[in-house]
């Protein structure tokens, strides 16, 4: 047995997503997280014969692969059995007229994706093809070569726009947490069931290209800024294997979406592109994100649960709940995984493990208001690493966001009245993390006045300082105090704190890894 055999005597080797052409595996273990200490030789073994190589993240994706066909995974000593699902038909894009050279080639994708049968796969060949957003339909995958990059044109006139409203007066557009008009995203799928997007290739969003990035808050045309992929009301979405980057905003926005996996994806945006977020489930239920690699402009994951308007309308509200986040890598964000601040209609039953927090302004990050109503509870986070973080823990419920944000209706410290407009948190854990570098503090935890965070617990953490630390607020709130070093800082929080010990020798946590580069 191998030494790395020995580290991973626990591994589990699991079917993650599946396409007819693309699947993604899992390598999960205790001391796993996204990024394998050294290589781990794999082979694939089928019909048509024998394929080797390394994996050196948790997740693997295997691509070009055969429909309807038995395939054994074999690595580190187990053997992973699995059968592709069927194909109903195969349409490649470039007998449509697909081609390099097109300003836009999105009137030949749209005939592609029309003739797609159902259960059928669309494919993109290797190349860079200019399109414009593409409305993606139910039972179908598109599947995108190694090699493959479909690139959103740079001028807005060649985006149509979705309504804030569907003719039934659903919901249909959306921006931070209510209906609203937006451009269409390159990717757009409407009440769409067992959609898939899988393979190699790469979805740009063409944000730097544009203008996007110099009117992050405001709209053009009467329209908000396009995501790059859009899903609303979508029944067992699948996104597995791809890069998807340089976003006009926030990169993949799935919202009422239930049953939803998102597999071994690549999302990458440019530091300083606003708002940029990476993954954003809205009013989601039972979902996946697994072996995804971010590294993006502001928050890596930001779950939300929408907002009620000015008036306190919340008509469009549901839950988001039962969320799995595991064997992740969050780089350079403004937090790694979030909640907030859009959680009017709730957020529970979220578990974050064996991830990895890297350069991020913040690990775990909750953020409400007055106003919003709601809650946000049963949240654990635990197994996971953070290197270089300000705050690992960040629970805030005076935060400063929309046009009142500073106003005295909401940061004033002093108990306003608990209507069905006060927001609650409670139950909330992080546990069994290393953290190295740590900046500002382990805990930074405001609640309400007339509504305390019960239930914050903190356990078996163990973590050193950045000795070159700054002070600065933790929160983004007024009246919050400078800090650097700290622990813990609470107010109007029931807080619990077990064995969360400061350590000198950085040799005893968890090994992390450089950032990575675009």
């Amino acid at each position: 047995m191998t030494a790395q055999q020995v580290q991973y005597r626990d591994l589990k080797i699991t079917l993650s997503a599946a396409t007819p052409r693309c699947c993604v595996i899992m390598l999960t273990a205790a001391d796993l997280r996204f990024t394998l200490a050294q290589a781990l030789p794999y082979v694939v073994t089928s019909s048509s014969g024998t394929v080797s190589s390394h994996a050196t993240r948790s997740a693997v994706v295997l691509d070009d692969l055969t429909p309807d066909t038995a395939y054994e995974f074999h690595c580190a000593g187990q053997v992973l059995s699995f059968v592709t699902p069927h194909c109903a038909g195969l349409i490649e894009a470039r007998d449509f007229g697909l081609f390099e050279e097109a300003k836009n080639n999105a009137v030949a994708l749209m005939a592609a994706i029309q003739a797609t049968p159902k259960g059928g796969t669309l494919r993109i060949p290797k190349g860079r093809f200019v399109t414009g957003p593409l409305d993606l339909k139910s039972d179908m995958t598109l599947h995108l070569c190694k090699g493959a990059t479909l690139v959103a044109p740079v001028d807005r006139g060649e985006y149509a726009q979705l309504e804030a409203y569907d003719p039934t007066g659903q919901m249909l557009g959306s921006w931070e947490g209510l209906p609203d008009a937006m451009f269409k995203s390159l990717i757009t799928a409407v009440n769409c069931t067992g959609l898939s997007v899988a393979g190699r290739g790469t979805l740009d969003g063409g944000g730097a290209e544009g203008d996007w990035w110099t009117w992050p808050k405001d709209t053009r045309e009467g329209a908000r800024r396009p995501r790059t992929i859009y899903a609303v009301r979508c029944e067992g979405l699948t996104l597995a294997g791809i890069t998807i980057r340089n976003s006009p905003s926030w990169t993949v926005h799935p919202v009422l979406c239930d049953n939803a996996v998102f597999s071994g994806l690549t999302i990458w945006n440019p530091s300083d592109s606003p708002n940029t977020d990476g993954l954003n489930p809205e009013m989601c239920r039972n979902g996946r994100l697994e072996g995804i690699h971010f590294s993006v402009g502001d928050d890596c994951i930001a779950i939300k649960a929408g907002k009620r308007s000015d008036a306190g309308d919340g008509a469009h509200l549901a839950a988001t709940s039962h969320l799995k986040i595991q064997n992740c890598r969050m780089e350079r964000g403004h937090g790694a995984v979030v909640m907030g601040s859009e959680m009017s209609g709730s957020i529970t039953d979220i578990t974050i493990s064996h991830c990895e927090f890297v350069g991020t302004d913040r690990g775990l990050r909750i953020k409400s208001r007055r106003g919003r109503g709601g809650e946000v509870a049963r949240i654990l986070c635990h197994d996971c690493t953070m290197d270089g973080v300000e705050t690992a823990l960040a629970a805030n419920a005076y935060y400063y966001c929309d046009w009142d944000g500073h106003s005295d209706a909401v940061q004033n410290r002093a108990a306003a009245p608990v209507t069905d407009l006060t927001p609650r948190l409670y139950d909330i854990t992080l546990r069994d993390c290393d953290i190295r570098g740590l900046r500002l503090a382990v805990a930074a935890v405001i609640g309400l006045s007339e509504q305390p965070i019960t239930g914050l617990k903190l356990a078996n953490i163990t973590y050193t300082l950045d000795p070159n630390a700054k002070a600065a607020a933790p929160l983004m709130a007024d009246y919050i105090p400078l800090m650097r070093h700290q622990k813990l800082w609470s107010e109007f929080a029931d807080v619990s704190c077990s064995c969360v010990t400061e350590i000198d020798d950085p040799a005893m946590l968890s090994a992390s890894t450089p950032l990575s580069q675009p």
